[in-house]
């Protein structure tokens, strides 16, 4: 018996941002809010100052595999002509714990599930209307973020923010063309919060980008790069002044999201999944302002594997190894 070995350009032949990543996203969430998740903490492992390993994985009950995925971020890595991501997801056999398929996807799976995520997020909390949406950052993300927003959005002009010029002249160009409305660069993020109905945060800041004066009526804001204890986003009094705050996990989201910015007690946060799974609810009335936390979690690795292996599969890709 051998494992099946898949390779990013394999998988980008056949995986894309479209409804059914969508789903399987989507339902990775509610599955940690039904209880059928086993779910460890977050392998962490400092190289250096600016260097990285992080292990993520779960098991869902009743699934036929389970996924465990490496991720790495070296930052120095640009400046050699590298990137600063990537990581790997092996898939196992839920019963007999043989290694399936490895997927040897450069960070492809995981840029496509945290995008993904993004815009399940804004498909349960952003307001329905939306003119403008406001991005920080020009990176991988910021490109994910948004391509998957517009399955759940309709909007008629992106603003982006960012600290280099030429990146933000490039992001423009290449958005522009991928998305089919203007995308604008903005001169600073607080009129891009005031101007946007819809705000995503993808940097990874220790100090915050967004502060509570310039939040506004009907405004929502999905912040997804604080993963690890240090990093900020939002001024802590941007979450105390929302009127939801929703998390994907919010033990997780203590520890390395927003709200370990937050006394514990000070936030009554809700999880993304129980509001998919109906166990909780978010009513939007008109004005509100709400916010999402996501730090990323191994339920999503499992279910975007679990969706790769199945089209991997129909497309008769891949190759296998013995072992």
């Amino acid at each position: 018996m051998g494992t099946l070995v898949v390779t990013e350009a394999e998988l980008r032949t056949c995986l894309h941002i479209d409804n059914r990543s969508l789903d399987a996203v989507e339902q990775a969430f509610a599955w940690i809010a039904e209880g059928r998740v086993s779910m460890p903490p977050v392998m962490h492992i400092d190289v250096d100052a600016d260097s990285a390993v992080d292990t993520k994985g779960a098991f869902v009950e009743g699934m036929d595999h389970l996924a465990v995925k490496i991720a790495t971020g070296f930052f120095r890595n640009p400046q050699i002509g590298l990137p600063s991501c990537s990581s790997i997801i092996v898939l196992m056999n839920a019963q007999t714990g043989a290694f399936e398929c490895v997927f040897l996807d450069n960070g492809f799976l995981m840029d496509l599930r945290t995008g993904l995520a993004g815009a399940v997020a804004a498909k349960h909390l952003a307001p329905q209307s939306v003119k403008t949406v406001g991005v920080i950052g020009t990176g991988v993300q910021a490109r994910y973020q948004i391509e998957s927003l517009a399955l759940v959005r309709n909007f008629e002009e992106l603003l982006v923010f960012g600290r280099n010029a030429s990146s933000v002249s490039t992001y423009c160009a290449e958005m522009s063309e991928r998305l089919g409305v203007p995308v604008k660069p903005c001169p600073s993020v607080e009129e891009l919060v005031k101007t946007a109905q819809i705000v995503v945060t993808t940097t990874p800041a220790t100090d915050p980008v967004i502060m509570p004066d310039w939040l506004h009526k009907d405004l929502h804001i999905t912040a997804m790069g604080s993963d690890l204890p240090g990093k900020q986003e939002l001024h802590s009094d941007v979450l105390l002044r929302a009127d939801a705050v929703v998390c994907d996990v919010i033990d997780q989201c203590a520890i390395g999201g927003e709200l370990q910015h937050v006394t514990a007690g000070q936030v009554d946060a809700l999880e993304l999944g129980s509001i998919i799974a109906g166990t909780q609810s978010v009513s939007r009335q008109p004005g509100a302002i709400t916010v999402c936390d996501l730090t990323g979690t191994g339920a999503q690795d499992t279910a975007i594997a679990i969706d790769a292996f199945a089209r991997i599969k129909a497309a008769g890709l891949g190759s296998i190894i013995g072992l």
